[in-house]
């Protein structure tokens, strides 16, 4: 029996998912948390290091791996890199002065060794926000059709109102579970 044999076997028995959310500061990805949580909404303040919280949805056990997004802390996202089943890039839809500056960061991000096989999904955030980017807009900016490295989806959404946000998630967690709790 092969190593990743070995360890498919071992996650099929917890059906245990890593999920890594990154995006720039102020895109929303503690606000998607929190929502997705259950939990309110009202008081988000900067993320200066990175939440996690255990969620269970459709029999999965999911650890979500929030980290702030300043430029300062962005070094250390290669930190949170190790075993990585999914990325979440959230961004700020309405934030286009900052588009560019979000597309260098995902494609530095998807060169990185120990993200190679990481389902990626896009959430293309605030969009209850008037001038906000459509997706089809982000999708082109950020040169996602030029990702040939990791399978991707791109979700418009709305932290705030909740919107698409289960979606979302919904469409990573089967990307994920037909890489990883396939039977041999």
């Amino acid at each position: 029996m092969g190593f990743l044999k070995v360890l498919r076997k071992m996650k099929q028995k917890e059906k245990e998912m890593r999920i890594l959310m990154l995006g720039l500061d102020n895109a929303g990805k503690t606000t998607i948390l929190k929502r997705f949580n259950g939990e309110p909404i009202d008081t988000i303040s900067p993320t200066l290091g990175f939440n996690i919280k255990t969620l269970e949805h459709r029999n999965y056990k999911l650890n979500m791996w929030d980290v702030g997004g300043q430029k300062s802390l962005r070094s250390y996202w290669r930190n949170y890199f190790e075993c990585t089943d999914g990325l979440i890039w959230v961004v700020d839809s309405a934030d286009k002065r900052r588009l560019e500056d979000c597309r260098d960061e995902l494609h530095a991000l998807l060169k990185e060794e120990r993200l190679l096989g990481a389902t990626l999904l896009i959430f293309a955030n605030k969009q209850d926000l008037q001038g906000a980017c459509k997706a089809d807009e982000i999708k082109e900016i950020l040169g996602l059709e030029d990702i040939k490295t990791h399978h991707w989806n791109i979700v418009w959404c709305s932290a705030v109102t909740g919107e698409n946000l289960l979606k979302g998630i919904d469409w990573m967690i089967d990307d994920i579970a037909c890489r990883i709790f396939t039977q041999d």
